[in-house]
């Protein structure tokens, strides 16, 4: 066996037994990976803090101050929600009363779903946001719980995560170390780039789609508008689900005109252009990848991973792409080295 045979071993056992945690715990990973990805992206601000305190106190006020702003949009998203109750009550009952009517058939409408499919999507939907009490009151434990790992996670990444590296850096093959060294400034500009995307994203959102319900005339223009806002911010929700809720009120209610304003300048250009063409390129530029590539690994992380996806989708794209780059660009140096120890031999 040679000397790299001996150094490879043991990090392919952690790397195996690694994997079989992740697939153990995969129910928490989602928070896991939220909470290290935040404290990769805070990580410049808690070393501006350490120039004043220490690292314990540091990483608990950052913490803290993302408890703090998390908790008051969840709190000022409630309050929004309870003031606009009899609105969303009037939805949910107008589309309700127009699917149980048999006279009603869906298909007609060029919809290719069950009437139960439409009907198991708005109990989900009046659970969201009608019945949003007694849904957090009955996931009220699986709620603080997976809270608690993620604040956990987060404090403990953003406080010992060099450390953590730098210790691990220490076990890691020379040719491994070297990668993954390179791969670094990619993956925090990746998680950086992802999040004030998707915030951006979710602003941009809210004011292009006030036009857009201002042409509908339904009234109640700024809250149709945060509410497509606030499911863009959510990444397994997108705005879609806000468009597609008020599109089926309209149909509900007979409003053709209401229908075409929404799915052709509502989901089709503020929903769905922005995932196609912003999204993309925003996150694609900074790291140096094509929209479309970038767009692939967005959507298909957060179809197969739901929330988890929002980061691993396209921060694995991203690796990947990396890694192919390294490997290319070590193999054209090699070969060039090559070229010219066999010049150098040839000789004059």
């Amino acid at each position: 066996m040679t000397r790299m045979d001996k150094d490879l071993y043991p990090f392919f056992i952690v790397l195996f037994l690694t994997v079989v945690a992740l697939v153990i715990f995969w129910s928490v990973l989602d928070m896991v990976v939220l909470g290290a990805s935040l404290a990769v992206v805070l990580l410049p601000l808690h070393r501006r803090l350490l120039q004043y305190t220490r690292p314990v106190l540091s990483s608990a006020i950052i913490t803290i101050g993302l408890f703090a702003l998390i908790a008051g949009t969840a709190w000022a998203t409630l309050m929004i929600l309870q003031a606009n109750a009899g609105l969303l009550n009037q939805i949910f009952a107008t589309i309700g009363s127009w699917l149980d009517n048999p006279a009603i058939h869906p298909e007609a409408f060029g919809i290719p779903i069950s009437r139960g499919t439409l009907s198991a999507w708005l109990s989900k939907g009046d659970s969201l946001f009608v019945n949003y009490w007694a849904t957090l009151t009955d996931n009220l434990l699986l709620i603080v719980l997976k809270g608690l790992i993620f604040f956990i996670s987060f404090f403990l990444l953003l406080l010992k995560g060099k450390a953590l590296k730098d210790r691990v850096d220490q076990f890691l093959p020379q040719p491994v170390k070297n990668y993954v060294d390179q791969l670094m400034p990619v993956t925090v500009d990746t998680l950086y780039v992802i999040y004030i995307v998707q915030i951006a994203i979710a602003v941009l959102t809210f004011f292009i789609a006030i036009p857009v319900f201002y042409l509908l005339g339904y009234g109640n223009i700024l809250f149709y508008s945060f509410l497509a806002a606030f499911c863009e911010l959510i990444p397994i929700l997108g705005s879609s689900v806000a468009f597609i809720i008020i599109g089926a009120y309209a149909l509900a209610r007979g409003d053709m005109y209401g229908v075409l304003i929404l799915f052709f300048l509502g989901y089709l250009v503020v929903s769905a252009l922005p995932e196609i063409s912003v999204r993309p390129v925003l996150v694609g530029r900074r790291v140096k990848i094509h929209p479309l590539i970038m767009f692939i690994g967005i959507i298909g992380g957060i179809l197969t991973m739901g929330i988890v996806g929002f980061v691993l989708g396209p921060l694995i794209i991203v690796l990947l792409m990396k890694s192919y780059r390294i490997w290319t660009g070590d193999r054209k140096g090699a070969q060039g080295t090559a070229v010219q120890e066999t010049a150098r031999e040839a000789g004059p």
